[in-house]
């Protein structure tokens, strides 16, 4: 039996201040950054749920182990401290650090791929997409039918749907050079994928020959939602699970500022000796030297330490707990969200909130600014201004409009969540008066990042 309230699994030992405006501070702020939220400053926020990527905080060990840092330029001593807590978890071969989880991907793809290829993928997150598009090549999401309805439960919404990954091999299969699952599936809001439909990908790829490579930047999340929600696996630890998925795979990407626990980092994973050669090659000439990849030794350190501490299964419960907790008071409220809560983030259907908005003119958008605008609390769009943009230039409606509220690890007490609930909820209760944007600016890619809007009359 464990207890109904959620107590965090461990003390604070550090506290920093943070900001309160007024609506009217807040308006300005917004105004002067264009309506996006991404050009505020961090300051004028009260709590900031943009993104849970490099914002946690870090252990009292990892702090420690930052003294430990070696420095030296090559063959450095922190780095086979990560090399070695990185090859128990994986088992790969080749372990080449980064400084963060895009330079593993533009590295990857940068050295495999080729104009016109093919990347499968459960979904594509942002950065995954757009350094594949760059490459001139397409990225195509194939997550089962369950994973694209909201409101629909689910145990495991991030899967891959078997049955198109298996035309698109047998069809297109000639320009496909890797398989992709994300883990935990962000894009689908923060759902896990099985350890079963790992296992039929892997099945799939040894039959047509393709490697199999994970976006594993929230793996230690999947192990656990594995290890609550697949009976078989009840027994088992996180790190157990995890070491088992990985097994599964060719090769990883890996963001350490996620499920690493981390302010900075990355690595690339991998057993081919011939594509490990040519992605250093590529590291040397982008990030540095393949024993510090872009990162100081006393950030090998922390991730190292990090690795070690995100598979504890106290951290765990505590981690998808409260996120779950989060996700329970807004569907009490008549929010609509991604069901069920996913790890890392709770994902407000905007769609479904404001069906007066439509997609083009990003009801996403309008509720990250009544958010911020209502309370001080950053989300983030997920939805049609971060996919609904084609290469050749064309917009369509992404196939979700989204708001993801990412919980940064070991930052907020649940009165700071009770407090984003609120506001959610205020914000929902006002849902009429809400107007759709106007794009007015943006650049070619990634356009979520810089774009500026002009609010609807």
């Amino acid at each position: 039996m464990r207890p109904h309230t959620i107590i965090e699994p461990f003390r604070i030992k550090s506290v920093e201040a943070i900001q309160f405006t007024t609506r009217e501070q807040r308006e300005t702020c917004l105004r002067e950054a264009g309506n996006n939220v991404f050009l505020l400053h961090a300051e004028d926020v009260l709590i900031d749920l943009l993104t849970d990527s490099g914002t946690g905080a870090m252990s009292s060990a990892q702090w420690g182990a930052l003294i430990q840092g070696d420095e030296s330029y090559a063959g450095s001593r922190s780095f086979y401290r990560f090399r070695d807590v990185v090859s128990d978890l994986t088992g790969f071969t080749h372990i080449i650090p980064t400084h963060q989880g895009r330079a593993a991907e533009r590295i990857l793809f940068h050295s495999v791929l080729k104009p016109g290829d093919i990347v499968p993928n459960n979904t594509h997150f942002d950065t995954t997409r757009a350094n594949i598009e760059t490459e001139a090549a397409e990225a195509v999401d194939v997550v089962i039918a369950e994973g694209r309805v909201p409101s629909l439960v689910h145990p495991f919404k991030g899967n891959m749907d078997l049955d198109a990954l298996e035309r698109l091999l047998t069809e297109r299969g000639d320009r496909v050079p890797l398989v992709m699952v994300t883990v935990t599936n962000n894009s689908g809001g923060g759902q896990p994928v099985s350890l079963e439909n790992l296992r039929g990908v892997r099945a799939l790829c040894d039959r047509f020959h393709k490697p199999l490579f994970l976006d594993a930047c929230r793996f230690a999340e999947n192990a656990w939602f594995i290890k609550a929600r697949e009976a078989e696996h009840a027994h088992r630890t996180p790190k157990e699970i995890a070491q088992e998925m990985f097994s599964l795979a060719d090769g990883c990407t890996m963001s350490a500022k996620k499920d690493g626990l981390a302010n900075i980092g990355g690595f690339l994973a991998m057993h081919d000796d011939g594509w490990a050669a040519a992605a250093r090659n590529l590291l040397i000439l982008t990030e540095g030297f393949p024993t510090y990849g872009g990162l100081a030794g006393y950030d090998l350190e922390a991730i190292a330490r990090g690795l070690e501490e995100v598979v504890e299964e106290p951290y765990l419960y505590y981690r998808i707990r409260s996120t779950a907790y989060l996700g329970e008071k807004l569907i009490a409220s008549g929010v609509p969200i991604i069901q069920p809560p996913g790890g890392h983030a709770i994902y407000i259907d905007a769609r479904a909130l404001l069906p007066h908005i439509p997609p083009l003119q990003y009801p996403g958008i309008a509720c990250v600014n009544a958010l911020y605008l209502e309370g001080g609390v950053r989300g983030v769009e997920i939805g049609t201004v971060m996919f609904g943009r084609h290469p050749d230039g064309t917009e369509t409606p992404a196939a979700m409009d989204l708001v993801r509220l990412a919980i940064p690890r070991r930052v907020y007490t649940q009165s700071h969540i009770d407090y984003v609930a609120e506001v959610v909820a205020a914000v929902g209760q006002r849902r009429d008066a809400l107007r759709g944007y106007r794009m007015t600016n943006a650049p070619e890619a990634l356009r979520h990042f810089t774009a500026t809007f002009t609010a609807l009359d």
